[in-house]
């Protein structure tokens, strides 16, 4: 009796849903105008089928429902587009309704047109444009979203937010990824334990020069991030100090720049890589084995004690410390700059006060170069259409 009385129910339930459908407004989908994607029109008219059917509002014509229609004329498959076109399709499949629209890539957004004829009337029934971010996988949802609004249908807030088009500030030709290279000279004063080691006689392993050198290198610029008013740098400097003294002294610095306003204001900051020489030793700060704080690397106390006899005093211990008669090493520090680049044309000239810093001193001076304006390209650049699936 409960499965009689269940089956009566079912069948119940499927002739009123019948009733209800067969009460629902007819409407077909026409293929849409589909340009700079890699979808299929045929594909697209699909989804807005699927889309269509989700609203429960329409009893929705598939493409075998519309094929014999369709192969009577060229235009209904390929060009129907227009409101008449669309109204002559209507009328031949006897429906009430035809839903065509385009589907546009326009750079980095995507252009949904949608709009829905009234056949029996031989009016626009509904209609809706709404641009999305170019996130072509997501064709079906943008769909869906623009057939709910046309509706009054609630839209997913985060789908819909996902999915936006976000009109951005907008990044200048005239900005663009600039490749600016050139040479860079200046001056800097060594300061701390390097003045010390600039001015210590070589003999003792010192430079044995004016705690002062000249720098002359090359500056290869690249700008990844670019705007009207920032822009942001990445700098290799390959530099030679103290040739005006007779010292060869190389280094390499690597820089992360950023640049303010049409000023040229520009901050930067990075790891600066050399070579210096090292041994363990001590400073006689109290003048008791010789004068003027002499420095004593473990070989020359080792010499000094075998022909003195002497005992180290208790306060000194070998540490180390630069000096040229030592071993090799790397040496890093750490640059700090800031300056202004004045512009004349495609001739740029930067001007920088820059302080590198190190354990116990460093060099603070100042660099000025020129560089010419070589190439550069626009931040996004255009991404050519893909075959069709």
């Amino acid at each position: 009796m409960k499965k009689t009385l269940l089956l009566l129910t079912a069948c119940l339930f499927g002739i009123i849903s019948q009733a209800q459908t067969d009460k629902m407004p007819t409407i077909a989908i026409a293929n849409p105008n589909v340009n700079g994607l890699t979808f299929k029109p045929e594909s697209v008219a699909k989804m807005m089928r699927l889309e269509t059917i989700k609203l429960q509002k329409y009893k929705v014509y598939d493409e075998y429902d519309m094929a014999d229609v369709l192969k009577t004329k060229e235009e209904f498959r390929t060009q129907c587009y227009g409101q008449n076109c669309l109204i002559k399709l209507g009328t031949e499949l006897n429906v009430d309704y035809v839903m065509c629209g385009s589907i546009d890539g326009l750079g980095n957004k995507i252009a949904v047109t949608m709009k829905i004829v009234d056949v029996k009337n031989q009016t626009l029934f509904k209609s809706s444009v709404k641009e999305f971010d170019n996130q072509e996988t997501e064709i079906q949802r943008m769909i869906e979203i623009i057939l709910a609004e046309m509706h009054g249908f609630a839209v997913d807030k985060v789908t819909s937010d996902r999915l936006a088009f976000k009109n951005e500030v907008i990044t200048s030709n005239n900005i663009g990824k600039i490749n600016n290279s050139g040479p860079r000279i200046g001056g800097a004063a060594l300061v701390g334990s390097l003045n010390e080691f600039a001015t210590r006689p070589t003999s003792q392993g010192g430079l044995n020069i004016a705690p002062f050198v000249s720098m002359i290198g090359y500056q290869f610029e690249g700008q990844y991030v670019g705007t009207e008013n920032f822009s942001a740098l990445v700098e290799g400097i390959v530099n030679v100090s103290g040739l005006e003294q007779g010292r060869f002294l190389p280094s390499f610095t690597l820089m992360n720049g950023f640049r303010f306003g049409k000023s040229g204001w520009e901050f930067a900051f990075g790891p600066r890589l050399s070579v210096k020489h090292t041994s363990q030793g001590f400073f006689d700060t109290k003048n008791i084995y010789g004068q003027n704080s002499q420095y004593f690397s473990q070989s020359d106390w080792t010499q000094y004690q075998s022909n003195h006899n002497v005992t180290l005093d208790g306060s000194y211990s070998f540490e180390e410390n630069l000096d040229m008669r030592g071993t090799t090493k790397l040496s890093t520090s750490f640059v700090i700059a800031f300056g202004r680049t004045f512009r004349a044309g495609s001739l740029n000239v930067p001007v920088n006060l820059f302080y590198t810093s190190q354990r116990g001193g460093g060099f603070a001076g100042v660099n000025v170069g020129f560089n010419v304006q070589k190439s550069k390209q626009p931040i996004n650049k255009p991404v050519p259409p893909k075959g069709y699936y």
